[in-house]
């Protein structure tokens, strides 16, 4: 047996029959041909940053930790290929270096790339989807261990589930970026009162590149924060309590926050129409039931549609509202007492984050729902991919019988 495996908060343990840590393309495909040879499954795992069992298996488990790197560059084209498990941080500094850059990022950077593509992981502005939308193309090893090399402009069809795949099709190799040149950002951070945010939230939304708001509930008081291109910056009629923070640099540097004190999370991505009337009810919802219990924030971000069939943004511009509390506190009654707000409003959850849904719940969800299925069954038939919890969030009763 391996050694056991926790997850970065601390609320996933298992401890998987073998862990292999592949170097290179061929090793994988070695790998995972032995396991479907086997009849046994195999999950891949990136830094573990996910709060659900994405990853959990008693079987194989895959490390891309040792598959790292900017491989290949074109600012003609402005593309990037990277090894999958290379960390979040360490690609915004290699690209830097080669005058290159994400248009954005979300607030965790030491998550592998994989790991954060595969589970729609996204940052926050109205103009940006979320990480999967800058990807092009990818190389990825499937059940049988053969390689496939997927391109947008050539497989527009088959990007469209790889995207956001929850590592169910197959193991990334390779994924390649869209990217931009590399350029500075000016991060401001005030404090406000609640009421005043929202009241200039439209505006807010609409005149900043980048924007989003902490709300603290035992304060009841908001951190705002906006990111905008130095010189470019709206002045904004918003009351303030004081500048917080403000910094200047490139985007992997400016934007994402240290995470020393660990959290557990649920996020759900509403229809951006829906996101002011979901945050208030969210906030009334705390401040009557679960205030003297939450010390930690609640996060509000915008994220632009896009067309990946389990894209919690598919079809549509999307709110995420996400609840963070202290992984050493109970969570359960508190998190699961906000989901059927987020739920009443049309929400989806972030795949990564805690949530009660399954695959009966999921599919009504997602307009696509099918043809990612389609595709997972044409690539996997036989669930080499799978573990207990992706069965329970993708295989639907019906495709059981039908199996």
């Amino acid at each position: 047996m391996a050694e056991g495996f926790r997850n970065w908060s601390g609320s996933i343990e298992f401890t998987p029959r073998k862990l292999v840590e592949p170097e290179d393309e061929e090793m994988v495909r070695r790998l995972v041909a032995e396991t479907a040879e086997r009849g046994q499954t195999l999950r891949p795992v990136g830094r573990g940053h996910s709060s659900m069992p994405l990853a959990q298996t008693g079987q194989v488990l895959m490390s891309l930790d040792r598959m790292r790197g900017v491989v290949s560059h074109s600012r003609e084209r402005m593309e990037a290929e990277v090894l999958p498990g290379t960390r979040i941080r360490e690609l915004g500094q290699e690209l830097y270096e080669l005058g290159l850059a994400t248009e954005n990022l979300g607030d965790v950077d030491f998550q592998s790339l994989a790991g954060a593509v595969g589970t729609g992981t996204h940052g926050t502005g109205k103009n940006f989807g979320n990480l999967s939308t800058q990807v092009t193309g990818v190389r990825m090893v499937t059940a049988d261990g053969g390689v496939v090399d997927w391109h947008q402009d050539t497989d527009p069809d088959l990007m469209r589930s790889a995207r956001v795949s929850l590592g169910a099709l197959g193991v990334f190799t390779r994924i390649r970026l869209r990217l931009e040149p590399a350029h500075d950002l000016h991060r401001l951070s005030w404090c406000a009162g609640t009421e005043d945010v929202l009241e200039h939230l439209d505006e807010l939304v609409e005149r900043n590149r980048m924007f989003d708001f902490y709300w603290y509930p035992r304060r009841d008081e908001t951190q705002v924060r906006t990111l905008n291109e130095p010189g470019r910056e709206p002045d904004l009629d918003l009351p303030t309590r004081g500048l917080y923070e403000e910094d200047l640099g490139p985007i992997h540097e400016v934007l994402p926050k240290d995470q020393e004190q660990r959290y557990e999370e649920m996020e759900y991505l509403l229809p951006a129409e829906a996101g002011p009337a979901c945050f208030r009810e969210v906030r009334d919802r705390i401040m009557r039931r679960h205030r003297q219990r939450v010390g930690w924030r609640v996060l509000y971000r915008t994220i632009a549609g896009d067309r990946t069939h389990l894209s919690p943004s598919f079809g549509r511009d999307s709110v995420s509202i996400a609840l963070l509390h202290n992984a050493s506190l109970p969570y359960e009654d508190y998190f699961f007492d906000i989901e059927q707000i987020f739920l009443a409003y049309g929400g989806r959850p972030h795949w990564g984050k805690k949530h009660s849904l399954h695959a009966e719940r999921l599919r009504p969800l997602y307009p696509e729902w099918d043809r990612f299925a389609r595709d997972r069954r044409l690539l996997d038939p036989q669930g080499v991919f799978l573990n207990e919890h992706l069965r329970d969030l993708l295989v639907t009763e019906e495709e059981e019988r039908n199996s």
